[in-house]
């Protein structure tokens, strides 16, 4: 293991944060258990003070194929594991073309797109070095209890890649914004959306500093530009107050706050 340097507010999809040492796990490493593991930080709303941060190194971007198991390294870019879906005309991963990231971040908060999720395509985690099945774990819409550290998992391969699905759920990106952002803030409250609720309240394009409440998308909290956690923090803190004063319903995070 080793300590890099890494900017968040240049490597964080929102562009919040500052340098901050992060703790990079090697294969065979024991991984510590006082550090928060982050990977891709596309869900991540960095504090300046935040906790201590490990992540896993390229040793865990892996993919390698057996029979009919499928085995990907929880550092692996989602990008990639669509890549090779295609390639090898496995079906299954075509929703992650929409969800930036890593492997790792998708199975900890089960992420997913409309009724596709990772779960629902996944074998078995490999946690704090013990293979685990699916069905085992606690989970359920935008959350995973794995009860530790996630460096690998194994998927049953199905053939038959969809491009018609992939450029489907790729054009569902038109309504999202372009701007810098962590995706979605809050989770959809059952049987409602939290864009609707923001909107209602009237947030939508409110602005404190250089971060806003969407114009396109009111449930996507975006950087203007040299935005600040402290102000991203303002609104989000604002959207559940006021959702709550109206609606009486407590929006939860999607985003990550550390």
């Amino acid at each position: 293991m080793f300590f890099k340097t890494i900017d968040f507010s240049k490597y964080s999809s929102i562009k919040v944060g500052q340098p901050t040492q992060v703790l990079m796990i090697e294969e065979g490493d024991t991984i510590p258990d006082n550090r928060y593991l982050i990977g891709g930080a596309n869900n991540l709303l960095v504090s300046p003070t935040p906790p201590p941060l490990m992540m896993l190194s390229k040793d865990f971007a892996t993919i390698t194929q057996k029979d009919n198991i499928l085995t990907i390294g929880a550092a692996m870019p989602t990008g990639r594991i669509v890549s090779y879906a295609k390639k090898h005309n496995i079906a299954g991963f075509e929703f992650c073309s929409k969800l930036p990231g890593t492997l790792g971040g998708m199975l900890a908060m089960n992420a997913g797109v409309k009724e596709y999720e990772i779960f629902n395509i996944l074998h078995s985690i490999k946690i704090n070095g013990e293979w685990i099945f699916a069905q085992d774990i606690d989970h359920g819409y935008r959350f995973a209890k794995l009860g530790g550290v996630a460096t690998h998992a194994r998927f049953e391969i199905q053939n038959g890649f969809n491009q018609t699905l992939l450029d489907h759920l790729l054009n569902l990106r038109s309504n999202q914004p372009c701007e810098p952002s962590a995706g979605s803030a809050f989770k959809n409250p059952e049987g409602d959306y939290a864009g609707r609720l923001i909107e209602a309240v009237g947030l939508k394009g409110a602005r404190q500093g250089q971060m806003q409440w969407s114009t396109v998308h009111s449930n996507f909290l975006v950087n203007l530009g040299g935005g600040t956690f402290e102000e991203a923090k303002s609104l989000i803190d604002l959207a559940k107050n006021e959702v709550l004063n109206m609606f009486d319903i407590r929006l939860k995070e999607e985003i990550k706050i550390l």
